[in-house]
């Protein structure tokens, strides 16, 4: 039997311990020991293919392997299922970056089939690093049966789902507004949309109200050059100043064309001018007002956001033929920014420009792009998600899913009442290609393969030869994830893990994919599954730095995880996130935190070296609920509550009190106390007490190992095999051992015992502190008029008490001595006589001086969160600081006034 290293190095053991669970397969679903096992399942949310782990995917994934292992050790039969998500635009575009830095032809001149090609290329060689980073961080997942959305498996199941909800009538083809990227030429989702806020103008343009000769309406816009697709300038109804124009027209400048005035709500009185251009093909709001006034759609900018008129018949239908018109034709192909200074100036040269404003507004950007999304009709497959999101909302509302915490449902509802056709076509060609073929009259055929479709074009042509043509966009990234939970256990096939573990148990995720993710995967269950896909929703918060700013490349305060789990040991950045996790409550994370949590993993270490060096090995049969020591028997009833108290947390998803839980036994009920009150008997006479405390020490080692498992289990996994080698074998790894169950419903006597003692000792030092009582100086003690209980467990405990507390004597006494503090222990009065041992006056004027200063400080932060002014210009985070900061002052305010109440007590 080797000793223990000296230290625990968590570089030198996760490794080998990944291995050994690899190994040993401990993560495979479906083992055969637990086939009459109650099944879990939980899916991963699917990073990205092109991701790398950030702090968001630790949390997430910390909180998940927590329930999984925690789930595991309770014997069921646990299911974490990994995989990625393929991330159409973000792994087209590293593809086409990674073609430029190389030099070699673009996407465009190798064509799809090469392309694509070389997507796969990539993502063989340099997609999911993500991965691996998970397993650093000891992701529990079946890793066995890891899927990737664009695998073979996947992709029939979302060609299915496509020609399942075409035949349903819930997918068809439309021409709408989308968010286009003029740079990628696709439409993307909103999420992937960036509101930045932004310096330009407001332009005030006056609009010829026709027939009434020298009479404007003037329209005010940030975007002077979609004036061209002008079909109408609306006013408010209640509006007294353009009510008789309603139901008259303008002439829009430079074009000619007669437009009408519409009186609609969605005019502002008091923004602008109280009247706007109405432009549907290139403004979400105005498409509405398109629609509700049967207005035409005109499109004037193509792909790349250029202006595009010459030949468009429906800019030139009713346009006036002359020198304006063909000043507005000779724009172009040009620049939409390059338009707009064009048109603004054309416009000046006819003094149709009444006021150009400075004027901050937000403007949406492409997130990886970067350039201004353009709002653009275009032709789009879409979901008609309404009958869906009806009865994804019920579920909720019935309780066959729960959000937790609940708050989060308002999100989830507030958006499927409010749903709209989802668009699922992009315009890219790295992801499922839309499973639609297009006869020569543009019919369109959905099928699950182009024989299918062929038969089906030839039943309609009645003719062999069709030519049929694919549609060549993909679909929106979210179709094939919201397939997630049903699709990875093999759907469309009837699999025996489809009927096993589905519906998943519980999902983890943030609040920012509510929606997007959320909401769409129980759509798709429900609708093809019949059942929701999982019957919990944990969703957790963000991490943000420890002053709580959001944490970003341009401020540059991101903590990257892998450099901590480098430094600190993924144990500790586990620990740190999962004691931070409270639910609702954002993550303030600082390095400090971290190595906190890792001096936690040394202090256990110690505390089993320590156990080893006084031969504290496991004994086979022993039995906790048996021992007769006291001390014994107060570890065994605080270990038993802690069960309790961890597996009711993780059974609730509180996980910062599951792991609090835990840290107050190792630290303080195990390490700082049990082992301190033990240092007597282990130094003492050999005989039952010792033997019998040997082996509850290296029981209790066992149980917090097992406790702390699913929060840190590297150190308690190489703590498992090396006090296995201690005693009886091992029959399994920890992670496969089972759950601690807690060994008895307490013990009063010994728990209020073993509770005085602790509480003793722990009022003697709080004062000691306080009043700068020198820390060699042995203080004499003296307890008033106690019970004849409490004189015995004195007696018993004297030297304990005396050795811990460092006092000089226990004395016991029917009044408390002069130039005492008094103090109340469970009831009872003890005296500790400071008189001579301090300077009484000096103490007190320190202690005055403190109070005062902290009052002073809490003062001033009362003046700044008083002001109306700091509350509006301080980040966020600043303001929390402050808050925090003034909770903290009044607290210790609290225990320095006590001290002083105590010192003017005595003298």
């Amino acid at each position: 039997m080797s000793a223990m290293e000296k230290t625990f190095e968590p570089a030198a053991v996760e490794a080998r311990i990944s291995k050994a669970w690899e190994d040993a397969q401990a993560f495979r679903a479906g083992r055969p020991e637990r086939k009459d096992a109650e099944p879990y399942s939980i899916v991963i949310p699917p990073p990205n293919v092109t991701g790398s782990l950030h702090m968001g995917h630790a949390l997430n994934n910390t909180l998940q392997d927590i329930l999984s292992r925690f789930e595991r050790m309770r014997g069921k039969d646990v299911l974490w299922q990994p995989g990625m998500d393929h991330a159409g635009i973000a792994t087209q575009m590293v593809v086409e970056r990674q073609l430029a830095e190389r030099q070699q032809p673009g996407r465009r001149e190798l064509g799809r089939e090469e392309f694509v090609r070389r997507v796969w290329e990539w993502k063989a060689e340099s997609g999911g690093v993500i991965g691996n980073q998970l397993r650093r961080l000891g992701a529990s997942c079946d890793w066995s049966r890891e899927r990737f959305t664009m695998d073979e498996g996947l992709s029939r199941a979302v060609r299915r789902i496509f020609v399942r909800f075409h035949k349903d009538g819930l997918i068809y083809r439309d021409k709408r507004l989308v968010n286009w990227d003029p740079r990628f030429q696709t439409a993307i989702s909103d999420i992937e949309v960036e509101q930045i806020e932004m310096k330009g103008n407001l332009w005030h343009l006056r609009y010829p109200v026709a027939d009434e000769p020298g009479r404007f309406i003037v329209v005010a816009t940030t975007r002077p050059e979609t004036m061209l697709g002008d079909v109408a300038v609306a006013v408010h109804p209640e509006d007294e100043r353009y009510r008789d124009l309603v139901g008259k027209h303008v002439l829009l400048p430079l074009v000619g064309r007669r437009i009408p005035i519409v009186a609609d709500t969605y005019s502002d009185p008091e923004k602008g001018t109280g009247a706007v251009k109405i432009t549907p093909a290139h403004d979400f709001n105005d498409f509405e007002v398109g629609k509700r006034h049967n207005l035409p759609l005109i499109n004037v900018l193509g792909s790349e956001a250029q202006v595009t008129i010459a030949g468009n018949e429906d800019f030139l239908r009713g346009a006036t033929p002359g020198p304006d018109l063909d000043a507005v034709l000779a724009l172009e192909g040009q620049d939409r920014a390059k338009a707009r200074k064009a048109i603004v100036a054309l416009l000046e040269e006819r003094e149709l420009v009444e006021a150009i404003e400075p004027h901050t507004h937000v403007v949406p950007h492409g997130d990886r792009s970067g350039v201004v999304i353009e709002p653009w009709l275009t032709d789009q497959w879409y979901v008609n998600v309404k009958p869906l999101a009806d009865r994804a909302l019920k579920v909720v509302r019935d309780g066959d899913t729960v959000f937790i915490p609940k708050n989060w449902e308002k999100t989830y509802f507030d958006w499927l009442e409010n749903i709209e056709p989802w668009c699922i076509s992009r315009q890219l060609w790295w992801g499922h290609q839309i499973p639609a073929w297009y006869g020569p009259d543009g019919h369109v055929f959905v099928a699950e393969n182009e024989e299918d479709a062929r038969a089906e074009a030839v039943r309609h042509y009645g003719a062999d030869d069709v030519t049929l043509t694919r549609d060549e966009d993909v679909l929106d990234t979210w179709f094939s994830s919201g397939l997630w939970p049903f699709s990875t256990l093999g759907w469309p096939d009837d699999t025996p893990e489809l009927k096993r573990y589905y519906p998943t148990s519980t999902l983890v995720t943030g609040f920012d994919i509510i929606f997007f993710w959320v909401a769409r995967m129980m759509m798709m269950g429900l609708h093809v599954m019949d059942e929701v896909p999982f019957r919990n929703v944990y969703i957790h918060a963000l991490v943000r730095d420890e002053r709580g700013a959001k944490m970003s490349k341009s401020k540059g305060n991101v903590i990257d995880p892998i450099e901590l789990i480098d430094r600190y040991g993924a144990d500790a950045l586990r620990f740190t996130l999962a004691a931070m996790a409270a639910q609702g409550r954002d993550i303030k994370l600082s390095t400090q935190r971290v190595e906190g949590y890792r001096n936690f993993a040394t202090k256990l270490w110690n505390a089993a070296r320590f156990a080893e060096m006084n031969g504290c090995v496991r004994v086979a049969g022993f039995d906790p609920a048996g021992v007769k020591e006291t001390l014994n028997r107060w570890a065994v009833a605080e270990v038993s509550q802690t069960v309790r108290d961890i597996t009711a947390a993780l059974e609730d998803f509180r996980f910062n009190e599951a792991a609090g839980a835990a840290y107050r036994f190792v630290w303080n009920v195990f390490c700082d106390w049990y082992l301190e009150l033990a240092k007597p008997v282990l130094q003492g006479e050999d005989g039952s007490a010792k033997d019998e405390t040997r082996a509850t020490i290296a029981w209790l080692i066992d149980e917090a190992a097992r406790l702390l498992h699913p929060f840190m289990p590297f150190l308690t996994e190489e703590l498992w095999a090396i006090k296995g080698e201690q005693g009886p074998a091992r029959e399994t790894l920890l992670t496969l051992a089972p759950w601690p169950v807690p060994t008895v419903a307490g013990d009063a006597e010994a728990q209020a015992e073993i509770g005085w003692v602790v509480a003793l000792v722990s009022e003697v030092r709080s004062v000691r502190a306080e009043m700068n009582v020198p820390a060699g100086a042995q203080i004499p003690l003296a307890l008033v008029g106690v019970s004849a209980s409490i004189r015995e467990r004195a007696e018993r405990w004297r030297d304990t008490i005396a050795r811990l507390a460092r006092l000089s004597a226990i004395d016991f006494a029917d009044s408390a001595p002069e130039g005492a503090v008094r103090l109340i222990v469970d009831g009872e009065v003890v005296a500790l006589p400071l008189a001579g041992v301090i300077d009484l006056s000096v103490e007190k004027a320190r202690l005055r001086k403190e109070a005062d200063k902290i009052a002073a400080d809490i003062g001033r932060i009362d003046a700044k969160l008083g002001n109306a002014d700091f509350l509006a210009r301080a980040p966020e985070e600043i303001v929390e600081e402050q808050r925090e900061r003034r909770s903290d002052l009044e607290a210790r305010h609290a225990k320095v006034s006590e001290a002083l109440e105590q010192l003017s007590g005595i003298g």
